[in-house]
């Protein structure tokens, strides 16, 4: 296109939208592929949409460097002036969930939890912040690869620390919640409506409310009950109709009391599914979640633990490791329990939470096996190599070091009043 916009490069144009137009561009100091949206200067002039638009632009510049979270694209940098202005956004290939709305193009119904869950912990995270999205739509959620989504424009959220930047004639007819369209204070369950909607959608092929026009659809929204996905779908569990059904209340207090609630009840469901083959990331992430050794690790940071890892699910009586046999690998339990042998004496027994394989860890390289760890129950084991231990961001790789150390110092210390006693 042979264009600048500051330090960027144009390349190509992503789309338009109604308050300017979406590049690709490159950043000419970092070589890096951002999303430039540009803001259109003769809307900005408008003197019945102008100041409207510049308020909701400047809504969403004021978020830059500060949503940082691995299913929210990032917002890099902001421009914003008098007449016009820019945004560079992380840049996201693969596009948007809008193709996957088509009945003849849904999503399996597994990736469909696992993207609702991920969801979940990127807006819970945002509401600690104290925003709002308010315009969640299938348009609005960029697919990276496999499920892994990230959030885009926030360019309509609600920031409760500066209120006199709300706009109230924002969001997406379709998906709005009926707070939304009362025009009431809108906390997180207006989010959860909106993502109950898209959810419906992406499950289903069809919108939750469907009416010709404008006015028939709020009242339907206001008032109308959804036919149940499990009708339309057969593969759909009668029991995501309860989650779904809840997401769509009328009454925000009548949905779910928090996102971590709503992202349980998705995992459970996921679980009890005959068609999920595959160990989800939901369920890696909440099994890495709930070991102690990694409690100072945030969320983020346990998403980078998930993507380096393998996962597998081990059945009773199987020996993971043996006695002697080189291993350079790091593996942790996230379910079930292990034996761990030495010339056939038992020396521990690891439940889940725990781990194995840290010497190999620590030293950096393939040491023979000290002892043999066999499943007693059926495991669900993360195994960790060097190599993919150390493309982690160094405050994870530190923070993982720092815990393993301190519980290797706990053995060492268990290890020494054996050897005393005995």
């Amino acid at each position: 296109m042979d264009q600048r916009i500051g330090k960027y490069e144009l390349k190509e144009s992503l789309g338009k939208g109604t308050s300017g137009t979406v590049y690709r561009a490159t950043d000419t100091f970092s070589g890096e592929d951002v999303a430039l949206k540009v803001l259109d200067p003769a809307l900005v002039s408008d003197p019945e949409f102008g100041d409207a638009t510049r308020r909701q632009f400047m809504n969403e510049a004021s978020l830059a460097g500060k949503l940082v979270h691995p299913h929210i694209a990032a917002i890099l940098e902001a421009s914003v002036d008098d007449t016009t202005g820019y945004l560079a956004v992380e840049y996201v290939p693969g596009g948007t969930l809008a193709p996957y709305c088509s009945p003849e193009k849904l999503l399996p119904v597994s990736d469909v939890f696992e993207i609702a869950f991920k969801c979940c912990g990127a807006l819970d995270y945002a509401y600690r912040l104290g925003i709002v999205h308010r315009d969640l739509k299938p348009s609005n959620l960029m697919l990276v690869e496999g499920t892994t989504v990230k959030i885009v424009d926030f360019g309509a959220a609600f920031l409760h620390q500066a209120l006199n930047t709300q706009l109230a004639d924002v969001g997406s007819p379709l998906y709005m919640s009926p707070e939304q369209i009362r025009g009431d204070t809108l906390g997180y369950q207006s989010d959860m409506f909106s993502l109950g909607v898209v959810l419906y959608e992406l499950l289903t092929g069809q919108r939750p409310f469907v009416a010709s026009t404008i006015t028939q659809l709020f009242q339907k929204i206001l008032q109308a009950d959804p036919i149940a996905p499990s009708t339309l779908r057969p593969e759909v569990d009668p029991k995501l109709d309860v989650i779904l059904q809840r997401m769509l209340r009328k009454v925000p207090e009548e949905r779910y009391a928090s996102w971590a609630d709503l992202a349980l009840d998705l995992v459970e469901i996921g679980h009890l599914s005959i068609f999920q083959q595959a160990i989800p990331d939901s369920e890696k992430f909440v099994a890495l979640r709930k070991i102690p050794l990694l409690k100072g690790l945030n969320d983020a940071e346990i998403w980078e633990l998930v993507k380096t890892s393998r996962w597998r699910r081990v059945p009773a009586q199987t020996v993971i490791v043996l006695e002697g046999e080189p291993g350079s690998s790091l593996l942790l339990l996230g379910a079930g329990e292990a034996k761990v042998t030495r010339q056939g004496r038992l020396l521990n027994v690891l439940g889940p939470g725990e781990y194995f394989g840290e010497m190999s860890y620590i030293k950096e390289g393939a040491l023979p096996r000290h002892a043999t760890v066999e499943s007693t129950t059926e495991l669900l084991l993360a195994e960790f190599e060097p190599a993919a231990l150390g493309r982690l961001s160094k405050n994870c790789q530190l923070h993982l070091a720092l815990a393993l150390l301190h519980t290797l110092v706990d053995r060492l210390a268990i290890a020494d009043s054996r050897i005393a006693q005995a």
